[in-house]
């Protein structure tokens, strides 16, 4: 059976793309201008109106929105529709501060699901599928973006949420699940898991679409490997809707941005001077259709590049890369600039568990960096010469990637806390200094 989901203006020429984009967006800074005081007087300050708003050629006229901003308009202050039209909540867990709420109309969610739809036909999901949705649910947006994609596309769809390991499996066997939507932390479990109960070979898995935490190729590959699967990346952001904003096709050289909904730019991240595509720099998101919560020029504080080239797949809206990291995520150690990602790349390059943990600390005004990193049970049975061997090895490794000199730990299989939603990578003790 063929899906009955079609989206056809992910094909439309630029041309016309970007003329729709100039229409939405001009009406959208109309909307946002009327109907939030806050996003007023922010225009106001930098003396734009919306008639200097023409096109997407004069976006870089506008001020920047920040989480700062949110945080500061919370919880009502950048609201753009009646309350009484606003159908759902969505927020941000708030572990780094006040939390950000976002809104939804009606029309926001159709739109929503029609994006998360997008990524599960690009990963070749149809009608005949069974889609298992592991993201949290509630005031996550990952379980109900995935879950309202599925439906569009007509699978049947699994509402798992996260968690209860044991009970995910055994649906995944019994029900031959094909789709598996959830954190790149939590497939890994998930693998983990179905090797040592023995259900792996009995799974029917073809297609993963993991999100919401940062992730290397190397572990995309072992997540392949030990799932049987083809993984695809999926981006999105609660301030923006939810996952969806991007999502990788079956050629995965980057994923294509629903630019009929978002139009996105690189910006250096000190100056916010727009880069033009190929450079790298901090992504930041304009959402031109979002009636309840549209965000203008959204900093998102991640790292990555746009990449305008025609994609083979057909697909003509443009890619954004696998984020690099985060410019206030970004660790600095001893003067360098050290990324999670770069540290994961060594490991997994070197055969290591994808189980590790960064942590950070400050010793006598000095900085320290020790890497914990589960051995595999074959490993752990080895000689105390061949342990040390090997952790020499990858602090040589991880030296000449970062720049400096890390400290690494080879623990006990098992040790360090599994993550059934985002994996808990780096520890930061000098925050409580």
């Amino acid at each position: 059976m063929e899906n009955y989901y079609q989206p056809k203006i992910e094909t439309m020429p630029r041309e016309e793309l970007q003329k729709l984009q100039s229409e939405r967006l001009a009406a959208q800074i109309k909307h946002v201008y009327e109907n939030v005081p806050y996003y007023r007087a922010k225009m106001d300050e930098k003396g734009v109106t919306p008639d200097d708003i023409k096109g997407i050629e004069d976006l870089h006229k506008l001020p920047f929105l920040s989480k700062d901003d949110l945080r500061e308009a919370y919880p009502y202050g950048l609201l753009a529709a009646p309350l009484k039209d606003c159908v759902r909540i969505h927020s941000t867990s708030g572990t780094t501060g006040k939390r950000v709420v976002a809104f939804y109309t009606q029309h926001d969610i159709d739109l929503w699901e029609d994006c998360c739809a997008r990524a599960v036909v690009a990963a070749g999901g149809t009608s005949d599928d069974v889609c298992q949705v592991c993201y949290g649910y509630g005031l996550f947006t990952g379980g109900m973006g995935l879950h309202g994609g599925s439906h569009k596309v007509g699978c049947l769809t699994l509402p798992m949420s996260s968690g209860n390991t044991a009970r995910q499996l055994q649906f995944m066997e019994d029900l031959q699940s094909t789709i598996l939507c959830c954190t790149p932390s939590y497939a890994a479990y998930l693998a983990e898991s179905a090797i040592e109960t023995g259900v792996r070979d009995r799974l029917k898995l073809k297609a993963g679409i993991f999100g919401a935490e940062a992730w290397t190729e190397e572990m995309r590959h072992d997540i392949e490997e030990k799932l049987g699967l083809k993984a695809f990346d999926i981006y999105g952001l609660t301030e923006l809707s939810g996952p969806g904003v991007a999502f990788e096709c079956s050629e995965q050289g980057g994923m294509h941005i629903n630019e009929d909904h978002f139009i996105a730019e690189i910006i250096n991240p000190v100056t916010g001077e727009v880069l033009p595509y190929g450079e790298k720099g901090e992504l930041v998101f304009t959402s031109i259709t979002k009636e309840a919560f549209p965000m203008i020029r959204y900093r998102t504080r991640d790292i990555c590049v746009l990449n305008a080239e025609k994609c083979s797949c057909g697909r003509t809206h443009i890619r954004m890369s696998k984020p690099m990291g985060r410019s206030d995520d970004m660790l600095i150690i001893r003067g360098v600039n050290v990324f999670p990602s770069q540290i994961e790349t060594v490991l997994l390059n070197k055969g290591m568990s994808a189980n590790y943990q960064i942590i950070v600390d400050r010793v006598n005004n000095s900085d320290t960096l020790d890497i914990n990193v589960e051995m595999t049970p074959d490993l752990f049975s080895d000689s105390i010469a061949e342990i040390s061997k090997i952790e020499k090895d990858l602090v040589n490794s991880l030296k000449a990637m970062l720049g400096i000199m890390a400290k690494v730990h080879l623990v006990e299989p098992k040790s360090i806390t599994r993550s059934e939603g985002k994996a808990v990578r780096v520890i930061d003790n000098r925050k409580l200094y």
